[in-house]
């Protein structure tokens, strides 16, 4: 008979205390199980037993100060001595380049850390310089950038602004007196008579040719006419006098071809039949006026121009009046301002062309008809004269730490604002805003890594500026739109800073493979570390951090009692005994809320008991998903066994992590064997329909590949098997459960039940050796929880490394059970010791020949490797013998087919020689053939069946 394959147990019943009833199988197992438990079985028992004191490490109160208000003071750069050590690196090197990457897991308390320490240094550093920003006279789209000491910026733009201010009330003043009014009268006066002397004398000369100089009334413009033509209520040719209009300004020349008929007053009576000697005088005279009448009119024209210039030299004078005016008013304005700021030439070279400027337009300026002299909207003064200050610090305050928290392009580098009026952009230099560079230059800055890669060009930008060490406003704009619309192009800045981008060090990794000049750029790396030793000295560290942040926040001081509570949570997060975790976000939490408890029960002063209380909440609010699946435990739709024994069934610890809830709970984990089928391949189901991530998938081949190692030796591994968490649904990862997968698949193919009290976590090697897991102290807790659902029967434990031993900070229920005896936990360093006290038998113990004694597990698999190879063997000789009758039938079959066609060859002969005969004879000779066929028919049958 072959053995058929045991058959995990998949039907379980419960009776009304959800206590999970043996099957059929099982309670078979049971029966015919040992009452007395293997001595080697009670000696790992007992060497592996972890004691109640292992499980947790208390701080002691009575080393803890009274309460949090005797403290020692803080120390910046406790537990951080290594990153500290990088950044005083980078601070010392004025080089291009070093500037720091901090990383970090958030939550470390790095920007907190690292202000601190930046504004202690910063203090004795030099202050930076002031920059501003004012108009270029010269090119009024590339504004000028000037740089003054500490404090000076602002002074200087409140100078310009009084000096605004005074200039042109001072200007208002010398345009409106009467010695102003009086010299302008002078000059157009002056000009004025000349321009009527020279009418006068060119009348006179006209006068020469009895042409007389008037001005048209429709467009009062000056020509030469006969006296005739004059109006009649004029005087005498003698006695007229030429008036020229005010508002006259030049004469027009006449057309040479114009024909002109003149005639005086005193040939109007002529006769029409005069002869012809007479009208040839007359026409000749005629002519002689035309001539010099155009003669005239071309002197008028010279004149014209002599006017024009005339006038010209009159504007000029007053222009010159003007300027002279402006130069004595605001002269003794500017004298003070460039004496004040003597010291800076470039400043005094922005005033002296401001003080021409003002000059050169000191019409615009009284007259206020230009929107460039008139004052903007929300200014003192015009965006002409406007001193845009940038930046600007107080004298000796140190240099400047600033934190951006918002690293767009725009906040990085600064930018120019614009305005749109009626349709038009518009933009000037008292528009150009400031970026967190600015503000930090000479000190300073702190960012967000991730926030920086967020925005588009901003880490594109803060390269540039720190590569060429120098701040350049650029359009955004034209970079998105690629359009080239006009836009101010401001003059560079001088950058000196210390950028510090924290971030995590995945990150950090990342940039660095992706960004090739990042490691240029960033060239020191800072390092904050997660958790520090626990020592007395570091718990004083800690209370005083402690300390600090309650001082901060106005809260209750914390007792010796809540401090040790605190440092003992402190631990479990860094899941370590001998390390206390410096997640200043979780400590913050738990300060906040336990000072909560303590306010709500009207009491001063924060206990260990505010402490747990709060440490509750945060457990219950984290706690949903887990509840579901103690619902779900309770209702009987998760399968848990904790009591009993089955085969190639285990219950696996795992830990289920969602955003911030993480908690343990125990999982089933079969192992199905197929016996004569495969090489010893291992089917990983998880792994085949990707729920299983790399890491399992790395543990299950670990744990392949020392099977092979163990037994292959010894017999061929004629099965294959399949493996898998039952009631799994999401994704695995990890090789934790690669213990409990050997413990399932050595049970199943030992045909050896497994103790269901138990549950086992660890990773293995390929010698065998289990290695430490993460989140033991969650595992740990999750099984306790399914076995007090179930009842704790005094049986029940778990089995975890003993690497892990040490990262023990159990909860307190959990120890009260330990020391009771209600519940036991293991910790074992290889996987036999893991099948001893799984399974209660001698794993590998040998003979005197060298083999496994056939009471130990690995003894009872080689039996049953060996079992299914003699039971394919007798099966394949079954298939032999059959083969070979078969075999023998056809030759049998062939023989007799020849012998029908020989008889038949012999039937034809004996029919050509006996023609002759008759029918009968044929049928007597055909009876013996009948009885040959028949007999050698019973031969053949015979020997198939013999």
């Amino acid at each position: 008979m072959t053995e058929q394959p045991y058959t995990p147990i998949s039907q379980v019943s419960k009776d009304a205390n959800n206590m999970v009833a043996p099957t059929t199988d099982t309670k078979k197992i049971k029966q015919t199980a040992p009452d007395t438990p293997n001595p080697i079985f009670t000696k790992v028992q007992q060497n592996c037993r972890i004691s109640a004191e292992q499980l947790k490490r208390y701080s002691d109160p009575d080393e803890l100060p009274t309460d949090t208000r005797t403290a020692p003071d803080l120390d910046v750069g406790f537990g951080q001595q290594r990153a500290l050590k990088a950044l005083h690196t980078a601070l010392d090197i004025k080089a291009s380049g070093y500037h720091v990457f901090a990383a970090g897991e958030n939550g470390l308390g790095k920007r907190t850390v690292i202000s601190r320490l930046l504004t202690r240094i910063a203090a004795d550093a030099p202050t930076p310089d002031d920059w501003v920003y004012v108009h270029n006279f010269t090119d009024p789209r590339t504004p000028l950038a000037l740089r003054l000491p500490a404090d000076q910026a602002s002074l200087l733009q409140q100078q310009v602004n009084n000096l605004w201010q005074q200039a042109k009330k001072r200007l208002s003043q010398r345009f409106r007196s009467d010695q102003y009014q009086s010299k302008i009268e002078a000059i157009k006066n002056s000009t004025h008579q000349k321009e009527s002397h020279a009418y006068d004398a060119l009348n006179a000369e006209g006068k020469q040719y009895d042409l007389a100089l008037t001005f048209r009334s429709f467009d009062n413009k000056a020509v030469f006419v006969h006296p005739s033509q004059l109006p009649t209520e004029s005087n005498s040719d003698d006695d007229k006098q030429i008036k020229i209009p005010s508002n006259h300004k030049d004469s027009e020349r006449l057309n040479d071809s114009e024909k002109v008929n003149i005639l005086s007053n005193k040939d109007n009576e002529r006769k029409e039949n005069q002869d012809s000697t007479y009208g040839n005088n007359e026409y000749e005279a005629e002519l002689n006026n035309f001539v010099q009448k155009n003669h005239m009119q071309k002197r008028l024209s010279q004149l014209t121009i002599a006017l024009e210039q005339l006038e010209d030299e009159a504007n000029d004078e007053i222009e010159a009046l003007h300027r002279s005016i402006a130069q004595r008013a605001l002269q003794p304005l500017f004298t003070p301002i460039y004496e004040q700021f003597a010291t800076h030439p470039l400043v005094v070279a922005y005033l002296k062309a401001v003080f021409d400027d003002m000059v050169t337009h000191v019409e615009r300026i009284v007259n206020g008809d230009d929107e460039e002299f008139v004052t903007a909207v929300l200014a003192t003064t015009p965006s002409r004269y406007a001193v845009n200050v940038i930046v600007s610090d107080t004298p000796d305050s140190g240099a400047p730490v600033v934190f951006e928290d918002l690293p767009t392009h725009l906040n990085l580098l600064g930018h120019v604002e614009q305005i749109t009026q009626l349709g038009t952009v518009t933009t000037d230099v008292s528009m150009i805003r400031a970026g967190a560079l600015h503000r930090a230059n000479g000190g300073y800055l702190l960012l967000e890594a991730s926030h920086v890669l967020e925005h588009p060009y901003a880490w594109q930008g803060l390269k540039r500026a720190l590569q060429s060490r120098k701040i350049k406003l650029s359009s955004l704009e034209q970079m998105l739109t690629l359009t080239g619309s006009l836009s101010l192009s401001p003059a560079p800045i001088d950058l000196d800073i210390k950028v510090i981008l924290l971030g995590e060090a995945d990150l950090y990794y990342e940039l660095l493979e992706l960004e090739p000049e990042f490691d240029a750029v960033f060239k020191v790396r800072a390092d904050f570390h997660d958790d520090v030793p626990r020592t007395i000295e570091h718990e004083l560290a800690l209370v005083a951090k402690m300390a600090d942040i309650i001082d901060y926040a106005d809260l209750y001081p914390f007792d010796s009692s809540a401090q040790a509570t605190l440092l003992e949570h402190l631990s479990l997060q860094a899941e370590e005994q001998d390390r206390l975790s410096l997640h200043s976000d979780l400590l913050i939490k738990l300060l906040h809320e336990s000072n909560r408890h303590a306010r709500l029960n009207n009491e001063t002063m924060v206990t260990a008991d505010h402490v747990t209380q709060a440490i509750d909440d945060m457990d219950e609010r984290s706690g949903y998903l887990r509840d579901l699946y103690w619902d779900e435990l309770k209702n009987g739709q998760q399968l848990i066994q904790t009591q009993g024994d089955a085969i190639g069934q285990v219950n696996a610890l795992t830990v289920v992590s969602y955003a911030d809830s993480e908690f343990g709970m125990p999982a089933r984990l079969t192992a199905v064997i197929q016996p004569n089928i495969g090489t010893g391949e291992i089917l990983d189901i998880e792994r085949d329909v990707d729920l299983g991530g790399s890491l399992h998938a790395k543990g299950m081949l670990i744990m392949t590949s020392y099977l092979r190692a163990l037994f292959s030796q010894h017999h061929a591994l004629n099965f294959s098997a399949s493996l898998a968490f039952e009631q799994s649904y999401a994704q695995i990862d990890g090789d934790s459960a690669t213990v409990s997968e050997g413990c399932a698949l050595l049970s199943a193919l030992a045909n050896v039940p497994i103790n269901q009290s138990l549950a086992i976590t660890g990773s293995m090697n390929q010698l065998g050796e289990v290695q430490a897991v993460g989140g033991i102290n969650a595992k740990i807790a999750g099984f306790f929880d399914a076995c007090r659902e179930q009842e704790l029967t005094g049986d029940q434990g778990v089995v975890i490394p003993m690497a892990n031993v040490k990262q023990l900070m159990l909860r307190d229920d959990i120890i009260d059970a330990v020391n009771r005896g209600k519940f036991h936990i293991y910790g074992v360093y290889t996987l036999s010791e893991a099948l001893t006290l799984m399974t209660g038998l001698p794993i590998d113990t040998m003979n005197k020949k060298g083999r496994y004694r056939k009471d130990t597990l690995f003894g009872k698999v080689l039996s049953r490797l060996m079992l299914w190879d003699e039971n394919q063997e007798s099966t394949d000789d079954i298939d032999d013998e059959k083969s070979k009758k078969k075999a023998k039938k056809k030759r049998k079959e062939k023989r007799q087919k020849k012998e029908d066609k020989r008889i038949k060859e012999k039937r034809k002969g004996e029919k050509s020689n006996e023609r002759n005969s008759g029918e009968s004879n044929k049928q007597s000779d055909a009876k013996p053939i009948d009885d040959t066929l028949n007999d050698s028919q019973t031969t053949a049958i015979d020997e198939d069946d013999n």
